[in-house]
C-alpha cells in the first residue's frame, strides 16, 4: 500500500515574512498537483492519491486558509489565491507540471494556468461553476455567514446542521424541494470530518471560499494557446449542468459529462497520464516543523512534531490537549492519537511502556535528552475524559466545548464547587482561545488512555 506522508512548507513573502503550508505526498514517479475543493484540506485526496500515487509522485497542498496552512492577508481574491499556489510551487522546487483539481479546487489551477501557463503541463479538472447573475448574488447574500466562536458554544449548533443538510439541499441554505439533492445522507463521520475541516479554518473559510464565488469565470476565448484542460463532471454532481455553460474553448480544452465518481477519475487520470511529465521530484520541506515516521511493535505512524530539533529539550503535552506551535529552545511533539498524529492502530493501551517507546523514538531521531513530563490533574478518568464519540445530532461537540470552558473554572472540571474553584484569566475564556483548546479536545481520541498510563506509570 502506498503510504502518505505530511509536511510544510515555508513561503517567502514580500515583507520578508513567511507563510507556512501544509502539504500531504505520497507515491512516486513525475509530479502530480492536486488542489482541494473548499472548504476542505488536502486529507480529501487521501485515497486517491494511493491510487493515483502508482503513476505520480502526488502533492496537495492545503490552500491557504484550510486545514495546516497558513491564511492569506487582508480580503484575497482568486488571483491572489492563484498566485499563492504558483509560489508554494517554487517553494517546493516543483517543475512545471500537471495539476488536478476539484469544484473549488479547479477554480484556482484555471485561475493559476491563465496567469502562469509556463508552471503547468495541463489541467484535470472535476466540475467547473460557470454561475448566473442571480445565482451569483444569492451565492453573496448567504451562502458563507460569518464564522466566529460564541462564548457558549452556539457556533456549534449551526455548523454540525449546516453541514449535515449541505448534502439534502443545494445550496445548502435552500430549504425547498426543488433544491433537494439525490444522494441526501446523515453519515456521521462524513458529517463530522467536514466540521472538523470548518473548526480548522475558523473565519478564514469566507476568503478562501469567497474568492472562489467572486471569481470571473473567463475561459481563455476559442484561438487561445495554452496548455490542454479536460473538464468532466458526473451525474449527480449539481456542476454537471454547468458542463453546458462553458462555451467555446481553446482547441487545447474538452468538457465531458460521465456517470458516476470513479468515470471522472478514471478519465482524469488517463488524460494526466498523457501530459508531459517532468522527473520524479524531491520537494523541500520546513526544518522546524513535520511529521516524524515512528515505528514500534504497538505504533506504526507519523508524530508531528515542532520546534527547535537541535535543542536537546522534548516538551510532551498532557492528555487531551496537543503541542503549540512555535515552541521554543525545545522541540514539542501530538503524542498518537491527539493532535496532528496518527492514531493507535487498535486500542490505545493504558499501560506507560508503548507510549514511552515512541517517545524514546522521537527522542533518539532527534537527540533529546531532556524530556518534560506534563501537569496532569487528578481525577475520575471517565469524568476527565468522558467518550466524546460522534453522534447523530453533533451533542459530541457541545459536550466538548463545555468541558474545556469548566477547565478554567473548576479542578478537575467535572467537580462544580466551592472547594474546587480556581483562579483563572478572562482573556483564556475568549470564545477565539477556547476554540483552540475545543479542537484539540475533539482531536484527542486517546485522552483517557493516556491519562490512565501517565498517573499509573
Amino acid at each position: 500500500m502506498i503510504r502518505i506522508t505530511r509536511h510544510y512548507v515555508d513561503v517567502p513573502q514580500a515583507d520578508g515574512s513567511q507563510r507556512r503550508v501544509h502539504y500531504r505526498q505520497a507515491g512516486s514517479g513525475p509530479p502530480l498537483l492536486m488542489i482541494h475543493q473548499s472548504p476542505r484540506n488536502s486529507g480529501e485526496y487521501g485515497p486517491l492519491m494511493e491510487r493515483w500515487g502508482e503513476h505520480f509522485t502526488c502533492i496537495a497542498p492545503d490552500t491557504p486558509g484550510f486545514g495546516q496552512s497558513d491564511p492569506l492577508p487582508g480580503t484575497p481574491e482568486i488571483g491572489d489565491f492563484a498566485d499563492a499556489l504558483v509560489a508554494t510551487m517554487d517553494a517546493l522546487g516543483l517543475p512545471p507540471c500537471p495539476a488536478y483539481g476539484f469544484h473549488s479546487g479547479g477554480i484556482i489551477l484555471v485561475t493559476a494556468l491563465k496567469r502562469h501557463p509556463e508552471r503547468f503541463t495541463g489541467l484535470a479538472i472535476g466540475g467547473y461553476a460557470i454561475w448566473t447573475p442571480e445565482e451569483m448574488a444569492l451565492f453573496g447574500e448567504r451562502y458563507l455567514p460569518p464564522f466566529e466562536p460564541s462564548s457558549y458554544g452556539e457556533h456549534l449548533v449551526w455548523l454540525w446542521n449546516r453541514m449535515l443538510e449541505q448534502s439534502w439541499f443545494f445550496p445548502w441554505f435552500d430549504v425547498r424541494d426543488a433544491a433537494r439533492l439525490p444522494g441526501a445522507h446523515a453519515d456521521v463521520a462524513r458529517i463530522d470530518m467536514a466540521v472538523r475541516e470548518m473548526l480548522d479554518s475558523g473565519a478564514a473559510y469566507r476568503a478562501g471560499y469567497g474568492a472562489v464565488l467572486r471569481a470571473a469565470r473567463d475561459i481563455p476565448p476559442a484561438d487561445a494557446v495554452t496548455p490542454a484542460v479536460l473538464i468532466s463532471a458526473y451525474d449527480g454532481d449539481p456542476l454537471q449542468a454547468h458542463i453546458d455553460r462553458l462555451g467555446d474553448m481553446p482547441a487545447q480544452w474538452s468538457a465531458v459529462k460521465c456517470a458516476s465518481p470513479a468515470d471522472h477519475q478514471a478519465l482524469s487520470l488517463d488524460f494526466l497520464k498523457r501530459l508531459p511529465q517532468a522527473g520524479s521530484p524531491v520537494p523541500n520541506q520546513s526544518g522546524d516543523a513535520g511529521f516524524f515516521p515512528v515505528e514500534t511493535p504497538e505504533f506504526s505512524g507519523l508524530i508531528h512534531w515542532d520546534g527547535d530539533p537541535d535543542s536537546g529539550v522534548l516538551y510532551l503535552h498532557a492528555p487531551g490537549e496537543e503541542l503549540q506551535r512555535g515552541t521554543t529552545r525545545a522541540l514539542a511533539i501530538d503524542l498518537p492519537d491527539h493532535g496532528l498524529s496518527d492514531r493507535w492502530p487498535g486500542k490505545a493501551p493504558t499501560d506507560w511502556a508503548p507510549w514511552q517507546r515512541v517517545i524514546d523514538a522521537v527522542a533518539a531521531h532527534f537527540a533529546l535528552t531532556d524530556i518534560r513530563l506534563p501537569d496532569v490533574p487528578v481525577g475520575d478518568a471517565e469524568q476527565l475524559f468522558p467518550d466524546l464519540a460522534p453522534d447523530r445530532y453533533g451533542t459530541h461537540l457541545i459536550r466538548a466545548w463545555q468541558i474545556v470552558r469548566a477547565r478554567h473554572f473548576f479542578r478537575p472540571h467535572h467537580a462544580v464547587g466551592a472547594g474546587n474553584a480556581i483562579a483563572f484569566d478572562p482573556d483564556a475564556i475568549r470564545p477565539e482561545c477556547l476554540a483552540g483548546e475545543h479542537r484539540a479536545l475533539l482531536r484527542a481520541g486517546a485522552a483517557r488512555a493516556y491519562y490512565q498510563a501517565i498517573i499509573d506509570r
